[in-house]
């Protein structure tokens, strides 16, 4: 499963009643990098600047070399973040390239990264599946990526579109249900808020 694109992306698996992280973000999540960059384009955040950056990006016909930073099996966004922010004006203002192929690079480079760490965790597990979910994971060219990767090792690939991977709170909702139905329940006198739970934290109790 790749996951949480919008906020710490992981490749995770099951195993032994826990989802085991394999790899993830050693900084910024992906989103957040294409947020930030699509600030310093001025895009329009109607109706997310993610979505806007995947429109441009379909017109973009130059790749722009940018850092591609993969460490084992995690992967970094800050130092590409840093670069496009440092050298994009420069490149429009000399039009050495244009503000879609830019968003083209960006989106190429680090889905890149992405595809990359997934497929080294399905040698590692011997996975024949993938299933990309979180709100990055709408991005119908990380799909495309993706599909290219799965089919040719001769895998499935899985992923929802905005319904499923927008809303967090239906998220947590749902996790929420399955622990009920597994019995696992918690009083409320014994009720108490943990913000950061890591995933492999957590004990699968609704999954064999």
């Amino acid at each position: 499963v790749l996951t949480g694109l919008s906020s710490r992306p992981q490749v995770i698996a099951y195993s032994q009643r826990r989802y085991r992280i394999f790899g993830e973000t050693i900084d910024i999540a992906v989103g957040n990098c294409l947020d930030r960059f699509a600030r310093v384009l001025k895009i329009s955040n109607d109706p997310s600047p993610g979505y806007n950056i995947e429109q441009m990006a379909k017109k973009g016909q130059k790749l722009v070399e940018l850092p591609y930073t993969v460490k084992g099996m995690d992967v970094s966004f800050s130092g590409i973040l840093s670069h496009i922010e440092e050298v994009s004006h420069k490149m429009l203002a000399s039009g050495e390239c244009t503000p879609e192929d830019l968003c083209f690079s960006l989106q190429e480079t680090v889905f890149a990264m992405l595809v990359e760490i997934t497929e080294r965790a399905m040698a590692h597990c011997g996975s024949q599946e993938v299933l990309i979910v979180g709100g990055v994971g709408c991005n119908l060219r990380l799909q495309e990526m993706m599909g290219i990767m799965c089919e040719e090792r001769g895998a499935k690939l899985f992923a929802t579109d905005e319904r499923f991977c927008i809303d967090n709170g239906a998220m947590i909702a749902q996790a929420g249900w399955e622990m009920f139905r597994s019995g696992q329940v918690t009083t409320l006198e014994d009720s108490w808020i943990t913000q950061r739970y890591r995933t492999d934290e957590v004990e699968v109790t609704w999954r064999d």
